[in-house]
């Protein structure tokens, strides 16, 4: 019994130096948090779950009432051509979850994986399509671009997703160096930017396949689609998305 007592008190003695020394922080906002918060603060807890919780399209992933679907499709999908199939998503492109999104994308804040990864994780696996994917594919970035950021965020989160057999495929690859989708003006523009833009390397095993696209963000949809497309003239079967979070609520 004195010895339990004993290692209890150790324990305690080490956890408290430790708090001391290297006191926890959020990792999204660096206040200071408990051992016991899980890496953010309650205010990021509170936005990042605010982010999380609305129904949504899930054809586009744009937010909407379960009750204004028809057939599966919000109205603004309804006569839209878009090539994936199925959406979902971690959440909506705001407050906290925002910031992590930009941080953990431009700011080589990798460490943000795990935390981004269990809310992917999360709407993943209360997908309809779960079950249904072979392969995850993250969406790819242009060499160039992957050489100056020193990684591509897409295949980091796709690392962390759980399956019991989908693997990850980087045969979907970026032939082109596009102009950054946030600088076009409109979701035209942004379907014209990327149009062939990608290409599937010889000797891909995607014929007959079902494909989870893998991207951080999903604004109007154009690169996504144009994935899509390329990964069905290459035999895919059906295509599907995952994302951290949608943008542009209110862009047609």
């Amino acid at each position: 019994m004195n010895t339990v007592r004993l290692k209890r008190t150790y324990h305690f003695a080490l956890q408290s130096l430790n708090q001391l020394l290297w006191p926890a922080v959020c990792i999204n906002c660096k206040q200071s948090i408990c051992e016991t918060d899980a890496n953010l603060c309650k205010n990021c807890w509170a936005q990042l779950l605010a982010c999380t919780g609305a129904d949504y399209c899930p054809r586009c992933g744009r937010d909407v009432s379960k009750f204004a679907l028809l057939e599966g499709l919000c109205p603004d999908c309804q006569g839209r051509q878009i090539h994936f199939d199925k959406i979902v998503r971690g959440g909506v492109y705001t407050q906290a979850l925002q910031k992590m999104i930009l941080a953990f994308k431009l700011n080589g804040r990798t460490e943000l994986d795990s935390t981004l990864g269990f809310l992917a994780n999360s709407a993943l696996q209360g997908s309809v399509f779960y079950s249904d994917i072979d392969f995850f594919v993250p969406v790819p970035l242009h060499w160039s671009r992957r050489l100056v950021r020193g990684y591509n965020q897409s295949l980091v989160l796709a690392k962390k997703l759980k399956h019991p057999s989908a693997k990850i495929s980087t045969d979907l690859v970026r032939i082109r160096r596009t102009k950054t989708q946030t600088i076009m003006p409109t979701p035209a523009a942004r379907a014209r930017n990327v149009a062939g833009a990608f290409a599937v390397r010889y000797g891909h095993n995607f014929t007959g396949r079902n494909i989870c696209l893998v991207d951080d963000v999903k604004t109007t949809g154009a690169t996504l689609s144009e994935c899509s497309r390329v990964l069905k003239l290459a035999g895919a079967s059906r295509v599907f998305a995952l994302v951290l979070a949608v943008a542009g609520q209110n862009i047609r």
